[in-house]
């Protein structure tokens, strides 16, 4: 089960540099070079110098966020708790017009073993593993904190919120480039914090976001065990991670669909393609936009559909059987047979087209259809696939069998800043 503690977090001097909405950013993997520019822009103290620093002729760049990092503490800059503490967080947020509230905390998560439960349900690539490792060790530090869900049968969450947040001023108040408000309390009450601890150890964790992160920190602690032999304490922090912790509740937790964009030098003939695809589905072509968004949605609550756009059409790829699905991934068991990111993968890209669906160089992914429609449309050769979002009860399902899910199958909304409290691992 979960093991958790508290822990004396490293923040931004507030009354040293003032506004928080300049220094926090994004998790590191969902900046766009664009967005890097825009937060380095922003604040020569934005969390991106440390997080995300751009590549410099003749610069180390882990060294020199190392050495950023240890700068802005010495200024005080950063500074770090006397307390260990849990740190309550709540975002406020409308997505299609709906308003939100998604509650949580940040706390430290014993990494997987000796009885501590923790189930990912991605694969990871060994560049950004690497890239993540080298930044570990040269801040000493977990920068940003992963992402996990529990079932939270008890209502941990809500009863802490309740009882002990509601009516407290946070001592972070934030509101991102996004309109989303991220509000941040300190719990140091010892109490308190064995409620949580205790209520944690009943749960399994599920990895959200955050997959290289948390294999980088496992690295990283065998790296410091095999270093210290058998003078290493249990309570080490490098046994432990960055954690936010949320409830797999839907009412808070919103989980966006990743659609893919297959870009050819040379796309194939559209009614050519069109007939293979009628091999395994069952093909509407609807002339509107809006209708065609809300029959994906619709009937993506009964049965398994793709969306597809090319040549300013639109198309409804609806699977004719499942059990075609038992047939071409018949070394998968059913949790991840039944998920429409498998069957786009399984039948269209690599039956139909022949093509590998973790090929980098050919598909590009993003939650926003938009944008894959506009370059859809300024490349001849591209081809737009829409999906519905995964479920949270097939991500846990898919976890607890053991398996991975295929790469970029969620998009959970909102991230979580970065540069809101970071872990300093103790000197050893």
């Amino acid at each position: 089960m979960a093991q958790i503690k508290p822990f004396n977090a490293v923040f931004y001097n507030e009354s040293k540099l003032g506004d928080w909405s300049s220094l926090v950013c994004p998790p590191y993997d969902v900046i766009s070079p664009k967005q890097q520019d825009y937060y380095y822009c922003l604040s020569p103290y934005n969390f991106i110098h440390i997080l995300l620093r751009k590549d410099t002729p003749g610069e180390n760049k882990y060294q020199r966020c190392g050495v950023i990092f240890r700068s802005w503490l010495k200024a005080k800059a950063l500074v770090q708790s006397e307390k260990p503490a849990v740190y309550f967080y709540s975002q406020q947020y409308v997505i299609r017009g709906e308003k939100k509230v998604r509650l949580g905390f940040i706390a430290l998560l014993r990494l997987g073993d000796k009885g501590s439960a923790v189930f990912g349900h991605e694969n990871t690539r060994s560049k950004a593993r690497e890239d993540r490792l080298k930044m570990l060790k040269k801040t000493n530090a977990n920068l940003s904190p992963i992402f996990v869900v529990f079932k939270d049968k008890k209502r941990l969450i809500q009863r802490v919120f309740e009882q002990h947040i509601l009516g407290r001023p946070p001592f972070i108040d934030v509101v991102d480039k996004d309109k989303i408000r991220h509000l941040l309390w300190s719990i140091e009450d010892p109490s308190i914090l064995e409620f949580i601890q205790s209520g944690m150890r009943r749960e399994d964790v599920f990895i959200a976001d955050g997959h290289h992160r948390y294999e980088v920190s496992c690295a990283y602690r065998d790296e410091m065990r095999n270093k210290l032999k058998d003078k290493f304490s249990e309570d080490a922090s490098f046994n432990y991670t960055l954690s936010y912790f949320t409830s797999t509740d839907h009412r808070g937790l919103s989980i966006l669909p990743i659609h893919r964009l297959l870009k050819l030098d040379k796309g194939p003939e559209i009614n050519d393609f069109l007939r293979c695809l009628k091999k395994y589905f069952d093909v509407e072509r609807i002339k509107d936009k809006g209708r065609f968004f809300f029959l994906l949605e619709k009937s993506g609550f009964s049965e398994h559909v793709i969306g597809m756009y090319k040549d300013k059409n639109y198309w409804l790829l609806r699977l004719k059987n499942v059990r075609i699905l038992d047939k071409a991934m018949s070394d998968k068991p059913k949790e991840y047979r039944s998920l429409d990111v498998s069957i786009l993968n399984q039948l269209v890209f690599r039956d139909i087209l022949g093509l590998s669906p973790e090929d980098k160089e050919i598909l590009k992914y993003s939650p926003n259809p938009e944008e894959f429609i506009e370059e859809a449309d300024s490349n001849p050769g591209a081809i737009a696939f829409f999906l519905n979002p995964v479920k949270i009860e097939d991500i846990v399902a898919v976890a607890l069998k053991g398996d991975k899910m295929p790469p970029k199958s969620t998009y959970f909304y909102p991230k979580v800043l970065s540069g809101l409290v970071i872990h300093k691992h103790e000197a050893v």
